[in-house]
């Protein structure tokens, strides 16, 4: 009834108050707690107690601070006593007084002078007989001392207490006085009444009331604050109700099925029940340590200690369950912390158990999708697929892919010879078969039933099953000694098509189940989708590959001109356009060609090979390098502006590529360079020093629009080194041009090596393991021509002068020991002077240049009028001249120049049989059919 009263009185926190008590609540006071003087509560009756101990406790102080100041008045009345009578009785004349005639006319007014100086009750002087010499009172002088004085006749000191009529309670001391001769001559006796100290003592008296009755204020104030705070505490409840609350408290706590855990603010466990020991397994001594002292998993302490509310959430502690509820303290008045209360659901473990199993399948199905696939390589493809399957789903796991899919070709899917591709497994020592082994599965192996179904088989139990054993019976054994006991051999299929077989094999693990069939099935599924995609890359970029290499040239062509070698590296995981050439150009020049197509794939290098052809053709027209790159530049942009066109934005066009071409001329040492947003070259001259000449850049071509194309002409002296390059060489994602310029040059620093050298260094410094883009490089050590292999004349415009011109050629070529072909010669260069005598315009200039297998005659002019090579009819006299020279020469041009054109032609220095003349008459008969005739 009274925690009805109480509880009526106080509503609780969560209590809320109906719609009728509104009113009633506004103008009710608010409800106080009890006073603290109450009997009946707590807070009251500790403090009664406590201020009466405190009162109890001052009194006995106060007791025992006055019984000690009585005992030190006694003691300093002994003491001024025992001072006085041994000053008097050893005071100078004393004893001279005591032994003349008339003893009392000496001491008497010296004993009152003592007594009042220190301020003592008497001194009295008496013989040894007991006869007194001195008193306060006159009239008893001269009469007998009462009482004992033995001790002092003796010579010892004698001290009493007791009551002397008139004076009260007094200490008297005796002290005999002695002659020379030791002789006891008188006596001295000094008294001094207690009273009389103890009043200077209780002069002292109030300051002890004083602090006493300070100290009794203070404690009990202090005793107040405590019951008040007690009362807060225990909300006024009486002795009566604390009991039964404790008592149900406890009966509570220790008898329901549901652990019980209070923590504090800095999650100390503060109270566990005895469920809650049992179902943590708590220490004996748990109480007071934080809650990660106690051993338990993170996510049960994470979960204990949350500052959230936290409702059902399952937690696994050792081999239970737990059902873990965990609310905040302060909501509802208490200090910081958390209570939590655990339910064991034994009965939720087979499903949770079930969760656990669904939730690591789903996991390693995730990590499947996120790391098969990664790269676009078969084997490693099948590598992932083990990795991830090993030890999660299996033991050991194998992949073995038909020969077709390792190569990219298409599988006809019924072959069941294939390749082993990938084994990983807890341990190394397996009997498996290894890596790079072929193997035939025999139709009734489980591998060989899983492709002809299209599903996974399951052996679970490999020492009960024996087809498995048929293929290699020897191996069986050896496996099943080892341990390996299930098997779940899995199909790869991807587009109906059998790519291979995956096999997960199990040893320490639990054997498999039918429920692990989906998982492998799913793995092999993902797998085989990643296989597939490889093998179709592979296929793409081995075609790409070959057309690549079909496209670029397999030798360099002879030439005298230039020392060369060359590098070419493609992407390791594509196909791109880059390319170069050396292209041997007419009187003894060569063109050097460095180029790339944007984009990779099977479309970059067609177009590579497309334009490489093209700039052949330019070559054979014999363009100047900013005149081949203008007319590469209208050519890509036409490709591209087509092929855009019939993709319709498919990606299918390309968007430009980069050139650089130069033409070097051995006997002028002169090179003249051109370039298409294309890198500059490198030139390293002969002791050694390198720069990068400054040649003028075009936009990329196809991108140009019809802007002029500017060259560098360049003078390099004899043993220069010339490195042309394309942009993968110089930068990639790790490093930016400038960084890759600085490698060259320091790669490229050294004198007197040749190119070949220069490639390898250069390879070495800056080609990284795996390229991200193909690499051409070019390097071109100069040649110059001896002059002495070379022979020009300036020629008249005057008919008359080719008869000297030709007896002057006749005597070089001689020189040269060409006499077998003077004849023919001769009649070539008649043609062609005669020719730009007739047709062509000043100067004239005749050159033969001496190569290493040819005779090189060039006739330059100052006309641009090209001439062509026709059949003359029966009765024409003329028209035959480029015919004869077009037979005679193994091949023959035209060149146009800044102010003009040449006209050149090369004839082999090996004589043809039957001698010029014979080939001579047979090129003439050939003008005539028979007809004619």
């Amino acid at each position: 009834m009274a925690r009805q009263r109480r509880a009526t009185r106080r509503p609780g926190p969560t209590q809320a108050a109906g719609p009728g008590d509104e009113g009633q609540a506004s103008r009710r006071p608010p409800a106080r707690l009890p006073s603290v003087l109450n009997v009946h509560s707590i807070a009251g009756q500790v403090l009664i107690l406590q201020v009466g101990v405190v009162l109890l406790l001052v009194v006995a102080a106060v007791a025992a601070l006055v019984l000690q100041a009585r005992n030190s008045s006694l003691q300093a009345a002994r003491a001024r006593s025992l001072v006085g009578a041994e000053t008097f009785a050893h005071a100078p004349g004393t004893v001279a007084a005591m032994k003349s005639a008339e003893p009392s006319a000496v001491l008497q007014p010296r004993a009152e002078e003592a007594r009042k100086l220190a301020r003592v009750n008497y001194v009295i002087a008496f013989s040894p007989t007991g006869i007194r010499w001195t008193h306060p009172d006159p009239h008893l002088i001269g009469k007998r001392v009462v009482g004992s004085y033995a001790d002092a006749l003796a010579g010892k000191v004698h001290q009493a207490t007791y009551n002397t009529p008139g004076v009260g309670r007094a200490v008297d001391t005796m002290v005999p006085v002695t002659d020379a001769d030791g002789k006891v001559v008188g006596l001295v006796s000094v008294g001094i009444s207690v009273q009389r100290v103890d009043r200077m003592v209780m002069r002292q008296m109030p300051l002890l009331f004083g602090s006493a009755a300070a100290g009794l204020v203070l404690v009990t104030g202090g005793s107040a604050l405590v019951s008040r705070r007690l009362r807060r505490q225990t909300h006024g409840l009486e002795p009566a109700e604390m009991t039964r609350m404790y008592e149900h408290h406890d009966a509570v706590l220790h008898s329901v099925r549901e652990g019980v855990l209070v923590l504090d603010g800095e999650e100390r466990l503060q109270l566990a029940n005895d469920e809650a020991g049992r179902l943590l397994d708590l220490p004996a001594d748990a109480t007071g340590k934080r809650i990660t002292e106690l051993g338990l998993s993170p996510r049960a302490v994470a979960l204990l200690a949350s500052d959230r509310a936290v409702s059902d959430e399952v937690v696994l502690a050792g081999e239970r369950l737990l059902a873990v509820n965990v609310r905040p303290t302060i909501p509802h008045g208490g200090s910081g912390g958390s209570v939590a209360t655990l339910r064991d659901t034994t009965e939720l473990r087979e499903l949770a158990g079930r969760a656990r199993i669904a939730r690591e399948r789903l996991q390693l199905l995730y990590d499947a999708g996120v790391r098969i696939g990664t790269t676009l390589d078969v084997v490693r493809t099948a590598e992932e697929l083990t990795e991830i399957a090993v030890p999660r789903f299996a033991d050991f796991a194998t992949v073995a892919l038909l020969e077709a899919v390792r190569q990219g070709e298409e599988p006809d899917g019924t072959s069941l010879a294939m390749h082993r591709t990938a084994v990983r497994g807890v341990r190394d020592d397996h009997p498996l078969y290894r890596v790079d082994q072929m193997i035939t599965w025999l139709p009734e192996m489980p591998q060989a039933q899983g492709l002809r179904r299209g599903h996974a088989v399951l052996e679970r139990d490999l020492r009960a099953s024996r087809s498995w054993r048929a293929q290699d019976p020897e191996r069986a054994r050896r496996m099943l000694d080892f341990g390996i006991r299930s098997l779940v051999s899995v199909p790869l299929q991807a587009r109906g098509i059998a790519l291979g077989v995956a096999d997960f094999w199990r040893s320490d693990q639990e054997a498999f189940t039918e429920e692990d069939l989906a998982v492998a099935e799913e793995l092999a599924a993902r797998a085989a989708v990643a296989i597939d995609n490889a093998r179709r890359y592979t296929r793409e970029h081995t075609m790409a590959a070959t057309l690549q290499r079909s496209l670029l040239p397999r030798a360099l062509p002879e030439q005298s001109a230039l020392d060369v070698a060359y590098r070419y590296l493609p992407a390791q995981a594509k196909v791109g356009g880059d390319w170069f050439d050396v292209i041997p150009l007419p009187g003894t020049r060569v063109a050097l060609v460095v180029g790339d197509v944007v984009g990779y794939g099977l479309h970059a290098a067609a177009t590579m090979g497309r334009l490489r052809t093209v700039v052949h053709n330019f070559c054979a027209l014999d363009l100047s390098p900013d005149e081949l790159l203008s007319h590469l530049d209208e050519l890509v942009a036409q490709i591209d502006e087509t092929e855009t066109a019939e993709g319709e934005g498919d990606g299918a066009g390309i968007t430009g590529a980069t050139c650089q071409f130069a033409v070097y001329d051995p006997v002028s040492g002169r090179c003249c360079i051109a370039r298409a947003g294309h890198p500059g070259p490198a030139l390293v001259s002969p002791d050694g020093t390198v720069t990068f000449p400054d040649v003028p850049v075009s936009p990329p071509l196809g991108l140009c629009a019809g802007m002029p194309v500017e060259t560098a002409e360049l003078h390099l002296a004899e043993g220069s080194r010339l490195a042309l390059y394309t942009d993968g060489l110089v930068e990639n994602r790790d490093r930016d041009l400038d960084a890759g310029l600085r490698l060259l040059a320091g790669a490229l620093a050294a004198p007197d090596r040749t190119p070949e050298q220069d490639c390898q260094a250069v390879f070495d410094a800056l080609v990284p393991d795996r390229p991200s883009d193909d690499i051409a490089l070019l390097v071109a050590r100069t040649r110059l021509t001896d002059p002495d292999r070379v022979a020009d004349w300036d020629v008249p415009s005057d008919p008359a002068a080719i008869a000297p011109l030709r007896a002057a050629c006749a005597r070089r070529l001689e020189s040269w020991g060409l006499d077998e072909i003077s004849y023919t010669t001769e009649l070539i260069l008649s043609e062609l002077v005669t020719n730009a005598i007739r047709y062509g315009g000043e100067p004239i200039r005749l050159r033969l240049l001496l190569d290493r297998d040819s005779l090189i005659c060039e006739v330059a002019d100052g006309s641009s009028t090209s001439p062509h090579m026709r059949r003359a009819a029966t009765t024409d006299e003329g028209g035959r001249g480029l015919f004869l020279v077009a037979q005679f020469a193994r091949r023959w041009g035209v060149r146009y120049t800044a102010r003009g054109k040449v006209i050149w032609c090369e004839q082999s220095l090996e004589t043809a049989e039957g001698g010029p003349e014979e080939a001579m008459g047979e090129a003439l008969l050939d003008e005539w059919d028979e007809s004619a005739l």
